[in-house]
């Protein structure tokens, strides 16, 4: 597996790479964000491990340029000190598939790497269309289509819809969401699940004759046809 590091600190990135490459990982390390992204164009990259703060261009504004350069399967791991609600939903909003906060222990950023190359096969193996109603996610294209109108969802919305859409008819717990679509451990009193499951109602199911998306009071959440 080869990973793409993108961190200014010089004995964070010596860290990381002597522990990933003892475990049998590439590493390729770049200290700013124009020498990360050209080393992605470069190279075979699995996935991406990137710091928010960087000089000059900072990981959320990279993030954001390798998704638009069309690396849309490359999971990006954000590392940062800043692990407030908001700042994690900054991130995720930038097309990160997980996020972790500094300082962290080295297995628990071996945890993610794995969980993120389970997420990345599942999603290669699995069906390239989920289907509910009227309701189509193009897991390929990343396009969410309802009655023929197209869906513009962020990375995160779009996450949360292909788990919903997956589990269709199943109740979600907020600890499933949390786990499968965030994929690292909030504070339960956090409010990030239900602020992005309300993104995600106005888009889906605001305008249209029925509600997919509802509420199970004291459960969590399900995807059906009313």
């Amino acid at each position: 597996m080869n990973i793409l590091l993108i961190e200014d600190e010089q004995n964070v990135v010596a860290f990381i790479k002597k522990g990933l490459k003892e475990q049998g990982y590439s590493v390729f390390a770049a200290y700013d964000g124009p020498t990360g992204l050209e080393l992605l164009t470069q190279n075979e990259v699995d996935l991406v491990i990137l710091d928010i703060v960087l000089p000059g261009m900072n990981g959320l504004e990279v993030c954001t340029k390798i998704r638009k350069l069309g690396f849309i399967d490359v999971p990006i791991l954000m590392l940062t000190a800043l692990g407030t609600t908001d700042n994690i939903a900054k991130g995720l909003d930038s097309g990160a598939d997980d996020y972790l906060v500094k300082p962290f222990k080295f297995k628990e950023l071996t945890a993610r790497i794995r969980a993120l190359s389970r997420r990345k096969n599942l999603s290669l193996e699995t069906g390239n269309q989920l289907e509910i109603s009227d309701l189509m996610l193009n897991r390929n294209t990343k396009i969410a289509v309802r009655a023929g109108r197209e869906i513009k969802l962020t990375s995160t919305e779009y996450r949360l819809l292909e788990y919903l859409m997956k589990n269709q008819r199943k109740v979600l717990s907020r600890v499933d969401l949390l786990e499968n679509v965030w994929g690292i451990n909030f504070n339960m009193g956090t409010n990030v699940i239900d602020v992005y499951m309300n993104y995600l109602r106005k888009k889906v199911d605001k305008g249209f004759d029925s509600r997919l998306i509802h509420t199970v009071v004291g459960m969590g959440y399900i995807m059906k046809e009313e």
